[in-house]
């Protein structure tokens, strides 16, 4: 690399996925804590590599781009940085222009060995090693971090105040990687290319396995559709045409949360079987472990729906361990809190058994969870729980043939 562009040149290139949860709030959110994690890494680098003042520890690509153009500033980034950073997540994989900046950055080393050291991964979002395309898993996680970076990712302990040690640590040991690879394993200077033309590295993923019945999960929405509103819900923005266009944090995410649930489960391995307390009753109501583990995802407004009710009461009575429930309660739906006291007591009547039992794997699923992010945090619980109790109690299929007698020893 010519002594110019060193000097100029980002110490790593920061690769992350722009796609939002849905939403301009979400998009400016998701945008604002990749900011405060890029600078976090920055300061970290920095400190650790000893850079000059005016050299830039690392870069991040602030810009959507539409159609094949590229910022310049990217393309002279990916040209010259010594470490490419990507932040691993379901959403990254997804993204063709992620894989485009993995893709031009490999073609800069023609050594695997060094292409291999010179990627450094950091986890954003898990994802189940056996989901990672055929190019993530060549830079494997031979760091181990600690059991709640491992878990959550960056985006799941950055936020929290009880993870802010684990937080810190891992953003530091990210950092000490990625100061060690560039000092061992330098890279030459990137040649021009058409970036538009170039091919996504994940591309060429191998196709996916079918997952076996344990990785299987149900969500169950069970909502109000937008004509079936009470008179004290009909200005609510969070419904539509559907039970599954429920949207219980709007206006600040009008993502479904149907949506955001299954692309949790499948970030965590699961195929995620999505559908309403209708499509779902058979399934819920059978008492028969086979059908899965379940996660029902209930807004209490719909307990004023006769039917609805009725059904939860029979799901209520029922010891069905590997179904587990979750209430959202948006701490800013000011309707919801107006009709809190009579919401509380419908749903202590219809699902006070099974809430209870909620409780004891999350207080909050059960109690009700008043944001996005404390939701995932809760559903990620939830799903672990019933997939447990699930295997506990699915029936077990013996080879076919002459049972073997248990060895003794005469």
């Amino acid at each position: 690399m010519h002594a110019s562009a060193a000097a100029t040149a980002p110490y790593f290139f920061l690769s992350y996925a722009h796609e939002s949860r849905g939403g301009v709030r979400d998009e400016a959110e998701a945008g604002y804590w990749v900011g405060e994690f890029f600078r976090d890494l920055c300061r970290s680098v920095e400190q650790r590599a000893g850079l000059l003042k005016g050299m830039s520890p690392g870069f991040m690509d602030r810009e959507r781009r539409a159609g094949n153009g590229w910022p310049t500033g990217v393309v002279r980034a990916l040209r010259t940085c010594r470490i490419f950073v990507p932040l691993y997540s379901s959403r990254y994989f997804a993204d063709e222009y992620c894989g485009k900046e993995w893709n031009y950055f490999a073609r800069r080393m023609s050594d695997p060995t060094t292409q291999e050291a010179a990627i450094v991964p950091g986890i954003w979002d898990p994802v189940e090693p056996g989901m990672l395309p055929l190019a993530a898993r060549a830079p494997q996680f031979r760091h181990r971090g600690s059991e709640a970076y491992e878990a959550r990712g960056f985006y799941g302990i950055m936020k929290p105040s009880r993870y802010r040690k684990e937080y810190a640590q891992a953003v530091s040991d990210l950092a000490g990687r990625i100061v060690t690879a560039a000092e061992h394993y330098p890279v030459k200077e990137g040649m021009t290319v058409d970036h538009g033309a170039l091919e996504s590295a994940f591309a060429r993923a191998e196709p996916a396995k079918e997952r076996p019945e344990s990785k299987r999960v149900g969500i169950t929405v069970v909502a109000l559709r937008r004509d079936e509103l009470p008179a004290e819900r009909l200005n609510s923005p969070c419904y539509g045409p559907s039970v599954l266009d429920w949207k219980p944090y709007a206006p600040d995410s009008v993502r479904p949360i149907a949506e955001a649930a299954a692309e949790l489960a499948r970030s965590l391995g699961y195929r995620a079987e999505v559908g309403d307390l209708y499509q779902h009753e058979e399934d819920l109501l059978c008492g028969d472990p086979s059908s899965g583990p379940r996660i029902v995802i209930i807004d209490p407004w719909a307990l004023t729906v006769p039917y609805s009710k009725q059904l939860l009461q029979r799901l209520n009575a029922r010891h069905l361990p590997w179904i587990q429930a979750i209430v959202p309660w948006n701490a800013a739906d000011e309707e919801s809190r107006k009709a809190e006291g009579k919401l509380r007591v419908a749903l202590d009547a219809a699902l006070g058994h099974k809430l209870a039992e909620v409780a004891s794997t999350s207080s909050m699923a059960a109690r009700g969870v008043p944001s996005l992010d404390e939701f995932d945090e809760a559903l990620r619980q939830l799903i672990g729980a019933a997939a447990k109790r699930y295997l506990g109690n699915a029936p077990a299929y013996p080879p076919a043939g002459k049972p073997v007698e248990r060895p003794r020893i005469s």
